[in-house]
């Protein structure tokens, strides 16, 4: 419990940093995975291919985002019940999770697997990007139940005060995943199925990383037996502020569908390869920020539960100074190296010419992200899930969807890259009119 109440009593600033850090690294690697991923695939296979994995990854992601869901549902509930001191109602809470991970990820798996052909042509696999998409679907999927228990349990071990161990289960697929690539797409010439297999047994060594940590008794969570059933009343709460996680994600899934196929109507097959390379790209330009957001939750949702309002409006206020510095950083690298960034990952004629425009168009108000990030995630560690389901779906629900099939028609497809921009502005806005209010009152 020592690390755990820490998040109460250490300086903020340092906790922050402590709980940021290793947060900040796990991203940093995921997404240089995902990059590396892309590049291999896009030298080795072609530009389809990238198309191919644009098409594919947010359904595995979207399937497996239901661990995502319940595991920030109920890390808010932990870091809340662990300020309280009331232990035993974080290891009832963890049991339900496990129950509730493992049930609906492996039949979202099922469904995946039935329905696989209407899916895929749903999320744009069409054309020529059809074939290879189904060979990487076909493979990834199998490997989504055991992300949907690593992204869960990651955010458990981080509400207990563990940011290494969390950060070990973000990493360790990633390095596997990096050295896996080259072996079966180039020596092996496996080609994509190789790059899907290198990302399935990465997933699988993830969870059974965590699983091993629960199982030797690291956890601050008891791990009786007792605690592994349904529990009504928690399931409620979890998916009260963890909907808020599946909302977004199903708004990303949305946007993903009406994305690929405006891209596929406006530019065909070349404009979703390049959304396949800035879909990356958005990955690792919000590793810093995404550190912050996951490193700040569990100090916000502590002390709230202890009732220390002090350190929460003190934590807020310093991970938007951190955030919003590092999001400028990354926005200066993007912003003025776009096409030697674009030239890592293909060298493809028609999208050198034209991925580095549109890569700087979508992220200009990337240091606005920060605001909207720690907004909506301050609502979900205090346990609101009102404010932070409007402020998820404030960005892809209410402003980038609408967009994105409405500017094509005026604008072409420079349409689609302005309306990133354009939506992030607006989020932004809205976002620091709650937080502000939020608090204001916090400080009475």
């Amino acid at each position: 419990m020592q690390s755990t109440n820490s998040l109460g009593t250490e300086p903020i600033g340092k906790i922050l940093i402590k709980q940021s850090v290793p947060a900040g690294i796990g991203f940093l690697v995921m997404s240089i995975n995902s990059i590396v991923d892309t590049i291999f695939i896009g030298h080795y296979v072609g530009a389809n291919a990238i198309a191919a994995i644009a098409v594919v990854m947010p359904i595995s992601f979207f399937i497996s985002s239901i661990g995502l869901a319940i595991g920030v549902g109920g890390a808010s509930i932990i870091s809340r019940a662990l300020g309280a001191d009331n232990k035993e109602k974080a290891s009832k809470t963890f049991g339900t999770q496990v129950i509730l991970t493992l049930g609906m990820s492996l039949v979202l798996l099922s469904l995946g697997y039935i329905f696989a052909d209407g899916v895929l042509d749903l999320f744009g696999g069409k054309g020529s990007i059809l074939e290879p998409a189904k060979i990487y679907f076909n493979v990834v999927l199998f490997g989504t139940p055991f992300l949907a228990w690593a992204m869960m349990s990651n955010n458990v071990v981080r509400a207990e005060g563990k940011p290494k161990v969390a950060m070990m289960v973000m990493v360790l697929p990633a390095v596997i995943n990096i050295i896996l690539d080259p072996i079966l797409i180039v020596g092996f010439n496996m080609g994509l199925f190789g790059a899907a297999l290198a990302t399935t047994v990465a997933y699988i060594i993830s969870a059974f990383y965590v699983l091993i940590f629960f199982l030797r008794g690291k956890s601050a969570l008891q791990m009786n037996i007792g605690y592994f059933r349904i529990n009504p009343l928690i399931i409620k709460e979890i998916f009260q502020i963890g909907g808020v996680t599946l909302a977004r994600q199903g708004s990303i899934t949305l946007l993903i569908i009406v994305l690929n196929q405006t891209l596929f109507r406006f530019g065909g097959e070349s404009a979703v390869a390049i959304y396949g390379i800035i879909s990356r790209l958005m990955m690792f330009s919000l590793f810093p920020v995404m550190g912050v957001v996951q490193g700040y939750m569990p100090i916000v949702g502590f002390n709230f539960g202890a009732k220390l309002n002090g350190r929460v409006v003190e934590t807020v206020r310093m991970a938007l100074i951190y955030g919003t510095g590092l999001a400028c950083v990354v926005f200066a690298i993007i912003v003025f190296f776009p096409s030697m960034i674009v030239k890592s990952f293909t060298t493809d004629p028609e999208l050198l010419s034209v991925a580095p425009s549109a890569l700087r168009t979508v992220f200009l108000a990337l240091p606005m992200i920060s605001l909207q990030l720690i907004g909506s995630s301050y609502f979900q560690a205090i346990g609101r899930p009102g404010p932070a389901l409007l402020l998820t779906l404030t960005k892809q629900g209410f402003f980038l969807i609408p967009l994105v099939l409405i500017l094509p028609y005026y604008f072409g497809l420079e349409g689609v890259w302005y309306s990133f921009p354009i939506a992030d502005v607006l989020a932004t806005v809205i976002t620091a009119f709650y937080l502000s209010g939020a608090i204001r009152k916090l400080k009475k």
